[in-house]
């Protein structure tokens, strides 16, 4: 059973004036976007409580609520990342090296600091204040094998009152002593860690083994009895990421079919099961991610920087599998997931495929929400969801601005916030109601910025605001 040490508590309460923008049915079947050229999104205790014409719900707030206009600029839900590492936020952008090498050299080092509270804290900040700025609300995290790490995560996150996943790594093989758990302990610490974490506030804990090379079979059976003991908890670890890998999990585990049954054994592959990268799928590991309606996530800047391999989207989106999109810091190259469609733009194009502008935010908001078995929470923008936000401007830089005037619709606009756009275009980041960041404040100060300060309004005077 999932425990629940704390109810949720109240969010913030105010409105947001803008453009609104919210894929509530993917755009692959079809459907196009819900847009609201002059929306108004109210929000009560953290929750959506309207969208819609600002026309029509202005006069209807609640005397003296906040109005913030962010006219003319994009209202979407807070984007969602799919798969990233707490501790590799000082290797990011370390040269040369594939999957394997890349852990030996430079993560697994960088992982050995983190039994320091001072080293855990310091490095959570960082990360939350990195997304907020980038207009990420929600991620699916690896912390390292400490419990350290995931305590000073989870404490930091439920200070901001964000919704956040993450995980101890569990790893008793294949890595320095330092790193290193237990079968025993790796259970024991990841329950004890639920009990404490796991349903309080807007967290929750994730199984997490790192992948198959660093657990050996005692180790994955205790992730499979947790489980068995938390049947509804999100499961993450890494899948057919580079060949090597694939071919040390053959030795490894000589009476595995192939990778995916590794994992299949100890009961790992089930919804809210996120597998990062999937490179390499046979057809067979296609099929069974579909069955088990479990998630793929898709890498972009990571496949390319350690010379990986080319996700192939089509494939497993049409075995029924869940597909998240994921920065993957810090083998990934960027904690925008702006930057990150981008990338995953030009593989797809390797692949033959393409990844229009409406299915990209799709996949950035409630598709990744989809994969992490959030669909219902987050990333939309609909009464009832939770309120986590992110304002873009799609001219934040003299480049987007000459682009900008030669764009004719709502899909030319987007592409362009997705292929030139970064950490410049987020106005603000909003997070259970309340402002997590905002252009021009004390977290970052863009180099070219429209407008650095919202306008606010009391609701009365937001009645008579002329557009």
């Amino acid at each position: 059973m999932s425990s629940a040490p704390d109810a949720r508590r109240p969010g913030g309460s105010l409105a947001i004036r803008g453009r609104l923008l919210s894929f509530d049915v993917d755009p692959a079947t079809g459907a196009g976007p819900t847009y609201v050229e002059d929306g108004l999104l109210v929000v009560e205790n953290g929750l959506i409580a309207a969208m819609g014409e600002a026309s029509a719900l202005l006069a209807g707030l609640p005397a003296g609520m906040e109005v913030v206009d962010h006219r003319p600029h994009l209202v979407l839900p807070g984007l969602v990342d799919t798969h990233l590492h707490l501790p590799q936020t000082q290797v990011i952008a370390s040269y040369g090296a594939e999957l394997m090498e890349w852990l030996q050299k430079y993560t697994f080092p960088e992982e050995s600091r983190y039994g320091d509270p001072a080293v855990c804290e310091a490095a959570a900040r960082f990360l939350l204040d990195e997304l907020a700025a980038n207009g990420t609300t929600t991620a699916a995290v690896y912390c390292t094998s400490h419990p350290e790490s995931v305590a000073a995560f989870m404490e930091e996150a439920d200070r901001r009152s964000q919704r956040m996943v993450a995980g101890k790594v569990m790893m008793d093989r294949n890595a320095p002593p330092a790193l290193l758990d237990t079968a025993t302990r790796g259970y024991d610490e990841t329950r004890a860690l639920a009990q404490r974490w796991h349903g309080r506030g807007r967290l929750e804990l994730a199984i997490t083994p790192r992948f198959a090379p660093t657990s050996s079979e005692a180790q994955l059976e205790a992730a499979g009895a947790l489980a068995a003991d938390f049947p509804d908890m999100a499961i993450q670890t890494h899948l057919s990421e580079n060949l090597s890998e694939i071919a040390f999990v053959a030795e490894l585990f000589p009476w595995a079919g192939d990778y995916l049954a590794v994992y299949e054994r100890y009961g790992l592959v089930r919804r809210r099961a996120l597998f990062g990268h999937c490179i390499h799928l046979t057809e067979r590991e296609r099929a069974a991610l579909g069955e088990a309606r479990a998630s793929a996530v898709f890498c972009p800047t990571s496949n390319l920087f350690l010379g990986s391999g080319l996700f192939d989207r089509a494939g497993v989106s049409a075995a029924g599998a869940h597909v998240g999109i994921a920065t993957d810091i810090g083998g990934g190259t960027s904690y925008s997931m702006l930057r990150t469609g981008a990338e995953g733009y030009k593989v797809l194009a390797l692949r033959g495929q393409k990844l229009p502008a409406f299915e990209a935010f799709h996949m950035m908001t409630a598709g990744n929400a989809a994969a992490m078995g959030l669909e219902n929470r987050i990333g939309r923008l609909a009464p009832g969801f939770e309120a986590d936000i992110a304002v873009f401007d799609t001219g934040a830089t003299p480049a987007m601005r000459r682009r900008l005037s030669r764009v004719e619709t709502l899909a030319e606009e987007l592409f362009l916030l997705m292929t030139l756009g970064d950490e410049r275009a987020t106005v603000a980041t909003y997070a259970d109601g309340r402002r997590l960041f905002e252009r021009g404040g004390a977290l970052r100060r863009p180099l070219a910025a429209r407008q650095t300060e919202p306008a606010r309004l009391s609701a009365g005077e937001g009645r008579s605001a002329q557009q």
